[in-house]
C-alpha cells in the first residue's frame, strides 16, 4: 500500500515513511493510493472473529508491507486492549463508548497504534524523533500516555491556554520524562498552524527530525476505523444498518468511518455532529468551504474552525459534492442545546454523557425523528469526568471520579506558556532539543 500527497499527488510513500514524516511536502496530507474492499462474507460474520483479529485484518491492509505480521498483531492487540461496548440508550439509539482506554477518550486508539508503530520504525535509527502535536483537548493526553518513555522519541504538545478542561490539562502536563507541554495563548487553530509551519520549515527540519501525532498522521487516523467495525460486530439487526453520528472537530474520526464505509462497512448514513464551529454544516448548505476563527464552546475538543482532515473527506468522494451530501449530513449544536441534551439524556434515559457525546446524540435524535424507521449510533468520545462542571450542572448528577483520574490531582502541572508566534515557538522547540 502506497500513500500519496493530496497537495502533490506525484509524491508517493509507504506506510513507514508516511508515519515518520507525518506530512508530505507543501503541507500535504497523505492518503491511501487505493481503498481496500473487504469481502462481504467477512464483514457479515464479524461476530465469529475476535476483536484482535478484526483490528489486525483492518490495519494489515495499510501497514502490513512495512511491519511483520507478528509485530503488527501485537500492536493492534495492544491498541484495543480495553472494552469498546455498544450500549443501548433508548428504543432506537445506541452509543459506542470509546472512553474506556487509559486516558478516557477515543484518541487512545489512534495514539496507542501510532506510538507502537513509530517505536518499531525508530528502534534501529540513530536519530531521535520529535513528535509535534496540537490538541484541542483529548489528543494531548492520549499522545502523552501512548509515547511516554518510548526510547528515541520526544513529544512536544501544544494546547490552547484556558480552553481545555482541568483533567485534560493534567493528563498532558504531568507525565514528565520525554513529554513537553507548550501552553499557547490562542486557539486550537493557532496551535495547529504552528505545527504545520514547523513541518514546512526546511531549515528546522534539517536540525530536528519531526513527525506529527495529530490525526493528520496516517498512523493516528487510520486505526480509528477499527471501532466502526467493532460497532458493526455488536449490531444486532444486520438487515438494517445504523445511522452513525460522530462528534466532529478536526474530522479525522468521521473520515475514518467514511473510509471504512468505502471499504464495505454497512452504514445507512453519517452525521457530522458539530458545535457552534459550523464550517462543514455551512459547506453542505452552500458548497463553499470557508474556514473561520474557532469559537469556544462546552464541547471544546471540537472547537476547530479549519478542520484539517476535511480534505481527506473530499478525497474519498473525489471532491464531488452530491455523493458526499447523500452520504453525510451535518448539524450545528449550540451550547444551550448541548446542555439541554445532557439533561435529557440523564433524566429521561439514565445515561450520563459528556458534552461531545451529547452533541452527537442530539444530532442523531433529530435525524431519527425525521426518519422514524431507522436506528442509530452516536459515538461517546470522552468520559464525563473530563467535563465535571458542565455535566453536573446540566444533569444534576455528581460525576464519579475514576481512580486513574483521582491520582492526577496530586501531580504538579508543568507547562511552558508561549504566545501564538512562530519565532517564539521555534526558540522553545530548539531549546527542547538541547
Amino acid at each position: 500500500m502506497l500513500f500519496y500527497n493530496l497537495n502533490k499527488p506525484s509524491e508517493k510513500v509507504d506506510f513507514k515513511t508516511a508515519t515518520i514524516q507525518g506530512l508530505g511536502s507543501e503541507k500535504g496530507l497523505f492518503f491511501p493510493e487505493r481503498i481496500p474492499l473487504f469481502p462481504s462474507s467477512w464483514i457479515n460474520n464479524l461476530e465469529n472473529y475476535s476483536d484482535e483479529e478484526i483490528a489486525w485484518s483492518v490495519m494489515n491492509q495499510y501497514a502490513g508491507e512495512t511491519i511483520p505480521e507478528k509485530i503488527l498483531r501485537q500492536i493492534t492487540a495492544e491498541t484495543i486492549a480495553f472494552n469498546i461496548p455498544l450500549v443501548s440508550v433508548s428504543k432506537n439509539i445506541y452509543t459506542l463508548e470509546l472512553f474506556h482506554g487509559p486516558t478516557l477518550a477515543f484518541k487512545d486508539v489512534g495514539a496507542r497504534f501510532m506510538s507502537r508503530c513509530l517505536g518499531y520504525f525508530m528502534k534501529d535509527n540513530d536519530r531521535s524523533v520529535t513528535v509535534l502535536v496540537a490538541t484541542s483537548g483529548d489528543t494531548g493526553g492520549a499522545v502523552a500516555n501512548g509515547f511516554l518513555g518510548v526510547e528515541g522519541v520526544n513529544v512536544v504538545i501544544l494546547y490552547p491556554s484556558g480552553k481545555i478542561s482541568p483533567v485534560q490539562e493534567l493528563q498532558l502536563t504531568t507525565p514528565g520524562k520525554n513529554i513537553t507541554a507548550l501552553e499557547v495563548e490562542g486557539s486550537f487553530d493557532d496551535c495547529q498552524a504552528l505545527v504545520k509551519q514547523a513541518f514546512s520549515d526546511k531549515e528546522l527540519t534539517e536540525k530536528i527530525f519531526l513527525t506529527s501525532a495529530n490525526s493528520i498522521n496516517v498512523a493516528r487516523w487510520l486505526p480509528q476505523q477499527i471501532y466502526y467495525f467493532l460497532a458493526w460486530k455488536q449490531w444486532k439487526d444486520k438487515l438494517n444498518p445504523p445511522v452513525i453520528s460522530v462528534p466532529s472537530g478536526n474530522f479525522g474520526n468521521i473520515c475514518a468511518g467514511l473510509l471504512a464505509f468505502h471499504s464495505g462497512l454497512p452504514v445507512k448514513h453519517f452525521i457530522a455532529a458539530c458545535n457552534v464551529n459550523a464550517v462543514v454544516p455551512e459547506y453542505l448548505k452552500t458548497g463553499l468551504f470557508k474556514p473561520v476563527k474557532a469559537k469556544s464552546s462546552l464541547s471544546n475538543a471540537m472547537d476547530v474552525g479549519d478542520p484539517s482532515n476535511f480534505v481527506r473527506v473530499l478525497a474519498l468522494f473525489n471532491s464531488e459534492f452530491e455523493p458526499l451530501k447523500q452520504t453525510m449530513s451535518s448539524e450545528s449544536i449550540s451550547d444551550e442545546e448541548t446542555g439541554a441534551a445532557i439533561r435529557t439524556l440523564y433524566r429521561e434515559f439514565g445515561y450520563l454523557a459528556d458534552p461531545h457525546g451529547a452533541v452527537g446524540w442530539l444530532a442523531l435524535d433529530r435525524w431519527l425523528k425525521i426518519h422514524p424507521n431507522q436506528e442509530g449510533i452516536f459515538l461517546e468520545t470522552a468520559h464525563p469526568v473530563k467535563f465535571p462542571d458542565t455535566v453536573e450542572k446540566f444533569s444534576g448528577k455528581p460525576v464519579r471520579i475514576p481512580d486513574s483520574v483521582q491520582a492526577l490531582f496530586s501531580k504538579k502541572k508543568t507547562s511552558v506558556k508561549i504566545k501564538a508566534d512562530y519565532i517564539v515557538f521555534l526558540e522553545k522547540l530548539l531549546e527542547n532539543k538541547r
